[in-house]
């Protein structure tokens, strides 16, 4: 799953570190998320969504053939 996490939170000037105090997680999860090397549980997609008001389709972008 892609994601537009890293454009969203460096056009906010959020750093890592704010991002994942706010979420709850590490920083470590945040770089992780953010280089498509973690997908995040349905629950955390949710929190990422609502700290940014957005939807989690404007965050996370699904491709079918990427299952």
């Amino acid at each position: 799953m892609n994601n537009r996490l890293e454009a969203i939170r460096t056009q906010r000037k959020i750093k890592q570190e704010e991002l994942a105090k706010a979420l709850g997680v590490t920083r470590q999860t945040i770089g992780s998320l953010e280089n498509g090397r973690y997908n995040p549980s349905i629950l955390l997609a949710f929190k990422i969504a609502r700290y940014f008001n957005m939807s989690i389709e404007e965050i996370f972008i699904y491709e079918e053939d990427q299952v």
